[in-house]
């Protein structure tokens, strides 16, 4: 009887086992899968469009915050101090350059961590970027500096192969175990949007010898890729508004070249943009120039399809 006791004992006790094995694995599992998930690259981006393109190289190896939030206008930008603790905690620091977020670079010095200029985790996008408006010289006193160069570069989609390999190299640096990962990725990526640009380029054929104005100068880059003409700005100079005579001046010119398409972005005023459109018989087309601007909009390629769309209905192509 004991022994028969014993063998049950051993049966029951052997069955319990057997039914904590899996139990044993998935709380193994689930605890790997959170030190997995802390061992994520934490990276900082000046602008959501530059975290949507390190979250294309990067795929699950990277957790990406962008410091400036969906509508701001990220050359305008003042840090919160949250931002500050971000920057101090973060592998990576992606930065537009070309004057275009000069405020990263104070919230680097105060942040005092890893990532500095010249750190593996630093990353000046612009790198190997051939630039647009070259003047030299900032425009000082108010508006914004453009004097590097228009720094508008990523509404090229062309430019994302450069801004990716700068990413992807600076990722690789600083993780070299997952460096063929990051590459993967990027490659996946460029493929993916090569297949889009052709039907970009299709869209936007019908507004070619169009005559556009913009209120900011953020669209030569764009206008070079798909040739389109933008025949002058609402502003007189970057971030500076218009005069009375200025706007006149504009409108003139609209009404000589038959233009009658204004582009705005969401986050710039509305009353000078429709006091053109109203005295030009045209319209005013907002675009995003930067993800998440505007509903749709939510990564770097559907930023592209949102505002193709929106220039052909500005066009009345169907």
């Amino acid at each position: 009887m004991s022994g028969i006791a014993r063998c049950g004992g051993q049966a029951r006790g052997g069955a319990i086992g057997r039914a904590a094995l899996p139990v044993l694995v998935v709380t193994l599992m689930l605890a790997h899968g959170v030190a997995w998930a802390q061992e994520r690259l934490a990276v900082v981006t000046t602008t959501g469009d530059l975290r949507s393109l390190t979250e294309a190289v990067g795929g699950a190896r990277v957790e990406v915050t962008a410091l400036t939030p969906s509508g701001f206008d990220p050359e305008e930008y003042q840090p919160r101090p949250q931002d500050l603790v971000r920057v101090r905690k973060a592998q990576a620091v992606m930065r537009v350059g070309l004057d275009f977020d000069l405020w990263v670079d104070r919230l680097l010095a105060q942040a005092g961590g890893s990532v500095r200029r010249g750190a593996p985790g630093y990353v000046d996008a612009s790198l190997g970027i051939a630039t647009l408006d070259v003047r030299g010289l900032s425009i000082g006193g108010d508006g914004h500096a453009h004097g590097s160069g228009n720094p508008h570069y990523w509404l090229d989609p062309r430019n994302a192969e450069i801004i990716t390999g700068n990413i992807q190299a600076a990722l690789a640096s600083i993780d070299p175990a997952n460096a063929e990962a990051y590459a993967a990725n990027r490659l996946a990526f460029l493929s993916r949007l090569e297949g889009k640009l052709k039907d970009w380029d299709e869209r936007l054929a019908a507004l070619r010898g169009v005559p556009l104005v913009a209120y900011h100068n953020s669209w030569p880059y764009f206008a070079r890729r798909f040739r389109l003409e933008f025949i002058g700005t609402v502003e007189p100079k970057p971030g500076v508004p218009p005069s009375p005579g200025h706007l006149a001046s504009l409108i003139g010119t609209m009404n000589a070249r038959g233009a009658r398409i204004i582009v705005r972005q969401p986050h710039e005023p509305e009353k000078d943009a429709a006091f053109v459109a109203q005295r030009t018989g045209g319209m005013v087309a907002v675009l995003a120039a930067s993800v998440g601007a505007l509903p749709g909009a939510d990564d770097y390629v559907s930023l592209f399809d949102v505002n193709i769309a929106a220039l052909r209905a500005a066009a009345g192509v169907p």
